[in-house]
């Protein structure tokens, strides 16, 4: 045969094996397996190996080995191993030269070092190897060997190369399948819990929908559960906590054998999902919820932490209470909220009710959303006096919402919905470009305005760039930064204390001061609340009201006017209303006072018309 025919007739086998109907579908073995046979029956070769070049190129190991005198194909065990140390000439062609071709490997430089443990040994004269690629990278190698003396031709050569390619494009393919399956187990299961994620969920729904020939036919039950204050476990002991958690909490639902249940996922943070096919859908909800709600109970063991944990669940019915994997979802996430209102630690199932409701809160968040985006909330102010309450010493920044429908609403019927909706960061950025604003516009007016107090949530305490964005806030409106003073309340410094004191240290160094409101009701330690750099005290109104009547308040403010004046802070006495306030609090010589005695929350024209018009406090 001519050597153009030969060429011809190697590479049209070589196609009819590699594109053959599942040949790519095999497993590796076998597609290995079918190579080295066909090339070395094409050749009537007697040894035809495949190689992996190890990482960091020091030696090849054999990784699949055809032996027509053995008449076997194996992966050897152990593996043949060849050493760039034993043989650097050999490695250095293979590399450089790329296809090897020695018609007396005894002799030839490139392959004499093999001469007395493998080609002696093995009876092998004539060698000729090709590499073989995983991408860009050089993986390995294909190696034809004979036990006669051989003279390789072009055609031999050209089909070895072509075999080495084919080799290659596998790789390539199993990559891609390795990186498929990684992407598809992404996209469809939580990585911290191994279990079932909302795309997986929304699909088997969707699937068992689908599978119904009528509404009567199949009955589904979708109970969501959420993780009760998990947020107070990652403040107090960090977000690794936290996560201990939730993993700890996936996998007792995951050991639980629920009669009826289909599938389980982890379908947020701190939120799961189980899907049922119950028998009886009203025998399930009284059973299920009782099981989860106990196991869930059992203390969470965490270090030297023993936690206890409650859920919250809503459930939801297919066909009543929703017809698609969509409306299934919201149904049972509202009636969770539900349950959250009604106290935790409870299950309750949707209805029209909650319908109305959860149809109100999306509204609600939607015109929220679009209010932050066109910048547009309002900001009111309240004056805070001195201990006698004739001179204005500062005065605090309190967030209004004028909504085009609702009309004038406070923060407690928004800012809840806004923490859901992960709001609260970008809310708390509109109300301080408000106040730069209006203390330019004062400033140009030569109205010179008191410090001004502006509250944080708990999500911005815990955002390093919030001093920066401070400083260019202020830097933007001419504004110094020593003209704010930021109010955070004892919760919302129970995160990561790392973290915490670096933002809040940050807005000391750019010139503002820091007050801790609503002090006394939250949950700080007094070790936590000295590592961090507060000037002033806010005593949280429920202790001024019944002043100077009620004892255990008299004593409680007491305390926190000895604590303050030890640790060299100032104070400030919140929910002031009455004369009797005011004159207890001055004997007890309390820094500074605020409330309705001496005025409600103000929109910034009455505010400046009321306590900013007078010549004395003008520029």
């Amino acid at each position: 045969m001519q050597e153009s025919e030969a060429l011809v007739s190697y590479h049209k086998t070589l196609m009819e094996l590699s594109h053959r109907r599942g040949f790519i579908h095999q497993p590796r073995h076998q597609k290995l397996a079918e190579l080295t046979r066909l090339c070395a029956e094409l050749l009537n070769i007697e040894r035809v190996s495949v190689w992996l070049l190890s990482p960091d190129r020091d030696r090849i190991i054999c990784e699949w080995l055809h032996d027509l005198s053995l008449a076997f194909q194996e992966q050897p065990e152990p593996p043949l191993e060849l050493f760039r140390d034993n043989h650097p000439a050999y490695f250095d062609a293979l590399i450089m030269e790329r296809v090897i071709a020695v018609d007396d490997a005894r002799q030839d430089d490139r392959t004499r070092s093999f001469d007395p443990t493998y080609l002696i040994p093995e009876g092998i004269h004539a060698m000729l190897d090709a590499p073989i690629f995983d991408g860009e990278r050089m993986s390995g190698v294909i190696c034809l060997e004979t036990r006669a003396p051989h003279a390789w031709t072009l055609p031999e050569i050209s089909l070895v190369v072509a075999i080495a390619d084919t080799i290659s494009l596998i790789n390539t393919h199993e990559a891609w399948a390795r990186s498929k399956r990684t992407i598809d187990y992404m996209t469809r299961y939580d990585s911290m819990t191994g279990l079932a994620n909302l795309n997986s969920l929304k699909d088997r729904i969707e699937q068992l929908i689908r599978e119904t020939s009528s509404y009567r036919d199949t009955n589904l039950t979708l109970i969501w559960v959420d993780i009760d204050r998990l947020k107070s476990i990652n403040d107090g002991l960090g977000p690794q906590a936290g996560d201990q958690v939730i993993a700890e909490l996936g996998q007792r639902l995951k050991s639980m054998k629920i009669e009826d249940a289909d599938l389980l996922a982890r379908i947020g943070g701190d939120e799961f999902a189980v899907l049922f096919r119950p028998q009886d859908p009203d025998a399930l909800i009284e059973s299920a919820p009782r099981e989860i709600h106990e196991r869930m109970a059992e203390p969470v063991r965490l270090d030297d932490h023993e936690l206890m944990v409650s859920v919250s669940l809503g459930i939801c019915h297919y066909p009543v209470d929703g017809t698609n994997a969509e409306e299934l979802l919201r149904g049972a996430e509202a009636a969770m909220y539900h349950a959250k209102r009604e106290g935790r630690a409870r299950s309750i199932r949707f209805d029209s009710e909650i319908q109305m409701t959860a149809r109100s809160r999306f509204v609600l968040e939607r015109d929220l959303r679009a209010t932050l985006d066109e910048e547009a909330l309002d900001v009111f102010y309240q004056p805070i006096m001195d201990r006698t309450g004739t001179h204005l010493e500062s005065m605090e920044a309190l967030v209004r919402w004028n909504h085009p429908k609702r009309g004038w609403m406070s923060p407690i019927e928004f800012l809840d919905i806004a923490r859901n909706a992960g709001l609260m960061y970008k809310l708390g950025t509109n109300v301080l470009k408000r106040v730069c604003a209006f203390w330019c516009s004062c400033n140009d007016s030569g109205i010179r305005l008191p410090i001004i107090s502006v509250n944080l949530a708990a999500e911005q305490v815990l955002v390093p760039e919030l001093p920066d964005l401070v400083r260019d806030l202020c830097a933007e409106h001419g504004m110094p930064v020593s003209a704010l003073q930021f109010e955070v309340t004892e919760d919302a410094i129970q995160g990561e204390l790392h973290t915490i004191r670096r933002v809040l240290e940050g807005l000391v160094e750019a010139g503002a001061e820091l007050a801790i409101d609503d002090f006394g009701t939250g949950h700080s330690s007094l070790s936590r609340l000295k590592s961090l750099p507060f000037s002033r005290i806010k005593i949280d109104r429920s202790f001024i009201r019944d002043l100077p009547e009620d004892e255990d308040d008299c004593a409680i403010t007491l305390s926190i006017l000895g604590l303050a004046k030890g640790l060299g802070l100032s104070v400030v006495a919140e929910g002031v209303e009455s004369e009797e306030h005011e004159q207890w609090l001055h004997k007890e010589s309390c820094d500074y006072l605020q409330g309705y005695r001496y005025s409600r929350p103000l929109p910034s024209d009455e505010f400046i018309q009321r306590f900013l018009t007078r010549t004395e406090d003008r520029v």
